[in-house]
């Protein structure tokens, strides 16, 4: 599943994905699991509240290289 960050069209980083989950084009919320907890508890309340699907990811460094970043990413989202 995390191949498909690559060539979906996404959003990376927590203010975004939010915002995506809000706005209800998020299809799927990659979360690291590395990642500092009151940095992504945002974007966890809004996908349970939206019934979006959360994907755990080991690190944020996994993350952003499957975003195609150099640098590592809390959160990305595949829009719909």
């Amino acid at each position: 599943m995390l191949e498909s960050l690559k060539n979906s069209k996404k959003a990376i980083g927590v203010k975004q994905a939010v915002k995506a989950v809000e706005n209800g084009i998020a299809k799927v919320v990659f979360i690291a699991r590395d990642a500092d907890e009151k940095v992504v508890a945002p974007v966890k309340q809004q996908c349970a509240d939206k019934s979006v699907e959360v994907i755990y990811v080991e690190s944020m460094k996994q993350l952003g290289k499957a975003c195609g970043i150099e640098v590592g990413a809390s959160a990305a989202c595949i829009l719909k």
